[in-house]
């Protein structure tokens, strides 16, 4: 008889709140004032604050340096990287953003091979949190690699991505309702990458929200909403404002640069962020600025300043704006980024 192991961690799950809808303001060169403002609500150096709160970065990706794919930590084949994404850049970019930790998704850049990134979590344990990519053999074993990782390797968060199921399955086939489920056993946040939309997958997440409720779901960089222009974009809005109704659902507020239609400071989005917070509550809702895609479109401090301007415009107070910029994922993360 398999023996039931107790959680890593018992994640609350919070209520739901309803909040009024937020008045939709424009960017103009008079709101550049703001852009200091919130800097300032986010710099975590606020003399005042016996506790100055910690920034946290909710979705970023590092990879093998060439020379260290070369030596000990190969591309997977095919998905040799464009860019650096090596930890000392990273650590270089944080630095000057003030930004004091983050969660690492493993990148496709090394598929299933995790050997990368967790070196990376045990150079640097009070910065990193990992996330794990789901391996939807057919096997199942899949199910063992994620147990390995999570118990072994230090692992709190694991990553499905549906492009790599099998042809022809989904997300909730009984490999992926295995991994699901044991991700709720140990408190283990289980991310959603909807790249193509999100009207193809919600279903599968809605099965899996209802029938395993103790799995804590983050919706990757929005669920790739963009401001909806037409019908469809619209009804995918609004099916990722309905997973609200899950209280186990939080939103990456992420990868502006994929999801906005504007340029600098993505202002765009802040219609968008008024209503995810009107309906999860900012409690539901974090940062992440999907290092390195980032830096060629805004650089990483970019980033970070972008989320505060969009957040300024929507308005939010500023202990909304504390909850997600680091706030919230570390209540998920509990004693993670106590000493970074």
């Amino acid at each position: 008889m398999a023996v039931r192991l107790k959680p890593l961690l018992s994640l609350p799950v919070p209520h739901h709140f309803n909040y009024s809808p937020r008045p939709f303001v424009y960017f103009s060169k008079k709101s550049q004032r703001t852009i200091s403002a919130a800097k300032m609500a986010t710099s975590g150096t606020d003399k005042t604050s016996p506790s100055p709160t910690k920034i946290i970065d909710s979705h970023l990706h590092v990879w093998a340096s060439p020379q260290e794919a070369a030596d000990k930590y190969p591309y997977f084949p095919g998905q040799e990287p464009t860019l650096p994404g090596h930890v000392d850049f990273l650590l270089e970019c944080m630095k000057e953003a003030g930004v004091d930790g983050a969660l690492i998704v493993q990148p496709i850049n090394h598929k299933f091979d995790h050997s990368l990134v967790t070196s990376v979590l045990k150079k640097c344990p009070t910065k990193f949190v990992g996330c794990c990519l789901a391996n939807p053999a057919e096997d199942g074993s899949g199910v063992k690699q994620f147990e390995d990782l999570v118990l072994k390797d230090g692992y709190r968060a694991v990553r499905f991505n549906p492009y790599v199921w099998p042809s022809g399955q989904q997300m909730t086939n009984e490999v992926g309702k295995a991994i699901f489920s044991r991700a709720g056993e140990l408190g283990v946040p289980v991310g959603f990458m909807c790249m193509k939309g999100l009207s193809l997958h919600v279903s599968e997440i809605e099965k899996l929200c209802t029938e395993f409720p103790s799995t804590i779901v983050l919706l990757d960089h929005l669920a790739f909403c963009k401001p909806p222009i037409n019908d469809d974009e619209s009804l995918a809005f609004s099916e990722l404002l309905k997973l609200s109704r899950f209280p186990q659902v939080y939103v990456k507020f992420s990868a502006f640069f994929r999801v906005s239609r504007m340029p600098f400071p993505y202002q765009d989005l802040s219609q968008l962020l008024s209503q995810i917070v009107s309906s999860f509550g900012a409690n539901r809702v974090v940062w992440g600025s999907d290092f390195p895609f980032v830096v060629p479109e805004c650089g990483y401090k970019g980033a970070k300043e972008a989320a505060s301007v969009i957040a300024n415009q929507v308005p939010l107070s500023s202990s909304e704006l504390e909850l997600i910029m680091g706030k919230t994922i570390m209540q998920l993360f509990q004693g993670q980024w106590l000493q970074s």
